[in-house]
């Protein structure tokens, strides 16, 4: 990518959107002085109402109108820039395009999309052109999916220390507290009714290994189910399906072939949420793993889409202040390698994590691919957090107050 003929660093691309203002705020506060910055989107009054509000070191931030229907105004603004940072959802509607400019244009780019057929699309359509011209495309560059790539990267860092064999059994328990947004929502929506009408959707959600690169290569390792039977952990708490898992575990195993299989050939992961001790714990962990699935079925069916559109946040619209600041979230993460050693890895944050967390997150993603160039990992293409940008980026969240650490058991 030619860096030198670039006249910004970072465009953050619907800046004005909910996730996309905690973003521009993050920037505003923690990028480094000198860090050229703009923001984007397709009305100009509502990027220069954003521009206000922010710290006064940020009032002469570039605004640049560009529209997803568009493709000459993307390709401009993918020209005149290092990193596109994406807010841009649901993707699989209005995210393909801004993938395609960056691939041509070298751009490198991060988004926070949690849909497999999004990435699945993005691979097969745009890796071998960003392959070409040195682009990193990372996706997945927030609470979806972050701390579960960047938690098994540290446990494999750690086992390949201590000599320890490759990993083998790998289960992350998630506890979070937050709010959601109706751009989740939004998201959940489109990818249920793709595969309410397309039988290879429905194939693609189904196979653990969707999202990687060589699916004739990975191995024949049985993988935990995406809604297992409400269980325990070994403390007796309640865990339950992962609202996350299904996306989370085929980011991760991706990272895992990207890397030609480092973690181990044989790797079982998988991923559950926690959901509190007692009758209540049961309870939750039932209606989680009964309601999800209905959940899902409902978007698909429009009687009930009618309802729930009626009901649920409308996009745009997200957590409040209060809660976004008294949110947090912590994974842990157990390993068992082919050795036998036992590994425990955390993952935690404070803040609510689909939102101000995830600002942190996707803000120090795009800064390390702006910045820290030198010290990213050797690879272009479709990438993930773990394979794009690595242990800059555990650096850099610890930094920004996060935790990530491994112990032996």
């Amino acid at each position: 990518m030619g860096d030198e003929a670039r006249d910004l660093d970072v465009v953050l691309l619907g800046a004005s959107g909910f996730v996309g203002a905690l973003t521009a705020e993050h920037l505003a506060r923690h990028a480094p002085p000198r860090t050229r910055i703009a923001l984007a989107g397709r009305s100009r009054e509502r990027l220069e109402r954003l521009r206000a509000g922010l710290p006064d070191h940020a009032h002469d931030w570039p605004l640049v109108v560009a529209d997803v229907g568009d493709d000459a105004s993307l390709h401009a603004l993918a020209r005149s820039t290092r990193v596109v940072v994406s807010t841009v959802g649901p993707y699989l509607r209005h995210g393909l395009p801004v993938a395609a400019a960056c691939a041509e244009e070298g751009t490198h780019y991060a988004d926070l999309t949690g849909e497999v057929p999004f990435v699945r699309q993005v691979v097969d359509r745009f890796d071998s052109v960003a392959r070409s011209t040195g682009a990193r495309l990372v996706h997945a560059c927030g609470y979806d999916a972050v701390p579960s790539d960047l938690a098994v990267l540290a446990l494999h860092r750690r086992a390949t220390t201590d000599g320890a064999g490759t990993l083998r059994h790998v289960r992350l328990v998630a506890s979070a507290h937050g709010g959601v947004s109706g751009g989740t929502f939004a998201s959940v929506r489109g990818v249920a009714q793709l595969a309410a009408r397309d039988a290879s959707v429905r194939r693609l959600l189904a196979d653990p290994f969707s999202l990687s690169p060589d699916r004739a290569g990975e191995p024949a390792t049985r993988q935990p189910p995406d809604v297992p039977v409400p269980g325990r952990t070994d403390d007796g708490a309640w865990v339950a399906v992962s609202p996350l898992g299904s996306f989370n575990t085929r980011v991760v195993r991706r990272s895992n072939a990207l890397q030609d299989w480092v973690y181990g050939r044989d790797l079982r992961y998988g991923e559950v949420a926690a959901t509190g001790r007692g009758a209540r714990g049961a309870a939750t962990a039932v209606g989680l793993t009964v309601g999800l699935p209905l959940a899902a079925a409902a978007f698909a069916l429009p009687p009930a889409r009618a309802l729930l559109d009626r009901v649920l946040p409308a996009p745009g619209t997200g957590p409040d202040e209060r809660t976004r600041r008294t949110g947090w979230f912590r994974m842990d993460v157990h390993a068992v390698t082919t050795t036998g050693r036992a590994y425990r890895a955390v993952a935690a944050g404070a803040d609510d994590p689909g939102y101000a967390a995830t600002a942190v997150m996707l803000g120090e993603s795009a800064l390390a691919l702006a910045l820290d160039g030198g010290d990213l990992p050797d690879r272009a293409g479709s990438l993930t957090p773990a394979t794009g940008i690595g242990d800059v980026l555990v650096d850099r969240l610890r930094a920004a107050g996060h935790t990530y650490q491994v112990t032996a058991r």
